[in-house]
């Protein structure tokens, strides 16, 4: 029997102008893209399921494969970290020891490096001290939690300044790390802008056996706010 033909009592609301078949119609809509796609509804889920990784990847979290041991030990080569694009965004700024994915075009080179913040804007970065240590707005840095194990925290002296909206950037294996160090005579100083940060560095999410979250190291928890030009703490 053709039931649209010959409606009862029960189905008026499927009738063409009847309110609430609006929805209806939105809802129908998936059965159609699936009955027209090769695979149905396995195609469409699939199709769903990549948009949404495309959006995530694009707006929210993406993952990065780490290439070299500059971050050793922390970060090994192969290891698989989660980058948090959302960090910075809405205000918010990079902190010293925050480990950060940024596009080194132009001052690194061109492609994406991960590192750890060691100076933010107006902060006085020295190394090394009488002690050797790292020093940043007159105090002493200790690096030993992170620091890999046989490394100084520089065997290249530097004594600089960061400019604002710029950060000065370290790999933890400083003995096999190219950073902002090697580029102190390069434009910008070896200084990256903020807006050039990917984001930061959150989890390592494989292999399975090396998966943890990473935090801020309290190392830096001491170090005082940088002066501002009239020589004033902010």
């Amino acid at each position: 029997m053709d039931t649209e033909a010959q409606p009862t009592q029960r189905d008026r609301t499927s009738r063409p102008g009847t309110p609430g078949t609006e929805g209806r119609s939105r809802f129908a809509l998936a059965p159609q893209l699936a009955a027209w796609l090769p695979g149905g509804r396995v195609t469409l889920t699939l199709f769903v399921c990549l948009a949404f990784l495309l959006l995530l990847n694009a707006f929210v979290v993406q993952p990065f494969q780490i290439p070299s041991g500059s971050m050793e030990q922390g970060l090994r080569i192969g290891d698989r970290v989660l980058v948090n694009k959302l960090a910075y965004r809405f205000g918010a700024q990079p902190l010293r020891g925050d480990v950060v994915v940024f596009d080194g075009t132009g001052y690194f080179g061109d492609a994406d490096y991960i590192k750890r913040v060691v100076g933010v804007g107006g902060d006085h970065v020295v190394c090394c001290d009488k002690e050797g240590r790292l020093q940043v707005n007159g105090r002493p840095v200790d690096e030993t939690a992170f620091l890999h194990p046989g490394d100084s925290p520089s065997s290249v002296p530097f004594d600089v300044v960061v400019p604002a909206d710029r950060l000065f950037l370290l790999g933890d294996h400083r003995s096999r790390s190219s950073d902002s160090r090697d580029h102190l005579g390069s434009p910008g100083g070896g200084m990256i802008p903020v807006e050039d940060v990917v984001g930061r560095a959150d989890w390592i999410a494989w292999p399975h056996g090396h998966w943890r979250h990473l935090t801020r190291p309290s190392a830096y928890a001491r170090v005082p706010a940088a002066a501002s030009p009239d020589g004033a703490h902010g």
